[in-house]
């Protein structure tokens, strides 16, 4: 999400950028029982043409019929479909502020929420989320989510510093974490969002408060990271224009990719903000529409960059932005709204945790007549949601242990 990409608040955060490709999970291509003899996926046609027959078929419907096409859902050959990822934690402050945490992913097929691997061990990595100086305040990890990867940008380590100083890359086709390339600054609390391929980090608090930290932004090409050895020079941080002053270093912040450019505010909630807005393109600061700031009430995040999406966390109203009108528009009201603390937006669905991350309420905003909402609710032995981040999640509610309403969805 913030802490899964996303929500940059207390313990979670939810990260709306481009799609995060499903990994394929190995333990599903192990069924129960071996094959003793292979078994064509349609009786009569060859298996290359039957997969792009089944791959026309929702993953949900073919997951239930055999094991044949179970394993074809998970295989390489089959589309990639999406997937929301988060980082569980225990409420427990242990006594050497180390809370233990689990990265994890939801597999929208088989309606489980399932471990990825922690990050590499070296450098050592500790990652804190409570603190007993700040009993009720979560710490934020921030990361987003670029061309099918989630990233892991800024977090906080043992005596406030800042826990990253280069990116961490999480890749869920090979399933490996890898390094980004060191920022100049490392910090905390600071904007972070994606645009066009593109991962910007803006103001934030490093060490020790810092002025020209708190105006600085920083971009990195995400896409040439492909090519890293033949890009080494390119695949670097790059210092863009600053900040007009440091009023964006105060808390974890999202920076919402949309239409070319991140907008930003530079407080949660329905209190007093101001908004800024940063055109990619031109490397230029201006200033947020005034309806825009003014109707800016909670967490926010844009579905494939072009609609921005907000939940009125005071009233629990689901809106969208209209920039023609300079407007935000009702989409859905709902109780599970008020309190949100994170959002994230992709394939036609908007998952927003809920207040005190007692679970995550799912809106599919692309069935517009029909209204249908759900809710995801779990219990793995853990506590409480730590920390959220989307990598374009598609959420299946045919499982009645998820739905609060009926609301059904396609994978």
């Amino acid at each position: 999400m913030n802490n899964l990409t996303a929500i940059t608040t207390p313990h979670y955060s939810l990260s709306s950028d481009s799609a995060c490709k499903r990994q394929k999970h190995r333990h599903h291509n192990r069924l129960d029982a071996p094959e003793d003899h292979h078994q064509p996926l349609l009786p009569g046609l060859p298996d290359h043409i039957a997969q792009l027959c089944l791959s026309l078929v929702p993953p949900s419907t073919l997951y239930s019929v055999c094991r044949s096409w179970r394993r074809l859902i998970y295989s390489p050959s089959f589309p990639p479909f999406l997937s929301l990822y988060a980082i569980f934690s225990s409420t427990e402050i242990q006594s050497d502020l180390s809370n233990p945490i689990q990265f994890s992913s939801f597999d929208p097929i088989s309606c489980k929420w399932l471990p990825i691997p922690n990050p590499p061990p070296e450098p050592p990595i500790r990652l804190l989320l409570r603190h007993p100086s700040f009993i009720s305040r979560y710490l934020p990890i921030q990361s987003v989510v670029v061309s099918g990867k989630l990233v892991l940008l800024a977090a906080t380590a043992g005596e406030f510093l800042p826990a990253l100083s280069k990116p961490l890359i999480f890749d869920p086709l090979s399933q490996k974490w890898a390094h980004g390339p060191p920022i100049s600054a490392p910090r905390r609390w600071c904007a972070a969002g994606t645009s066009r391929g593109v991962v910007y980090v803006a103001s934030g608090i490093g060490a020790h408060y810092d002025n020209d930290v708190a105006r600085s932004v920083e971009k990195w090409n995400f896409d040439v990271q492909q090519d890293r050895l033949q890009n080494q020079r390119r695949w670097r941080w790059e210092k863009m224009a600053k900040l007009r002053d440091a009023k964006f270093s105060r808390e974890a912040i999202d920076a919402v990719g949309w239409k070319g450019k991140l907008c930003m505010v530079n407080v949660k909630g329905v209190a007093a903000k101001e908004g800024i807005i940063y055109d990619v393109e031109r490397d230029t600061w201006e200033e947020m529409p005034e309806g825009m700031l003014a109707g800016w009430r909670g967490p926010a995040a844009a579905m494939e960059e072009e609609t921005i999406y907000m939940v009125d966390e005071s009233k629990g109203w689901l809106k969208k932005y209209d920039h023609v009108k300079d407007t935000w528009v009702e989409v859905v009201k709902n109780e599970m709204l008020k309190g949100a603390q994170q959002v994230v937006a992709a394939g036609g669905k908007v998952c927003v945790l809920c207040a005190d991350c007692v679970g995550i309420a799912v809106v599919d905003v692309a069935a517009r007549l029909r209204r249908e909402f759900g809710r995801w609710r779990f219990h793995l032995g853990l506590k409480q949601w730590a920390f959220t981040s989307c990598l374009d999640c598609v959420v299946p509610m045919s499982n009645p242990r998820l739905m609060l309403f009926g609301f059904r969805g396609s994978c």
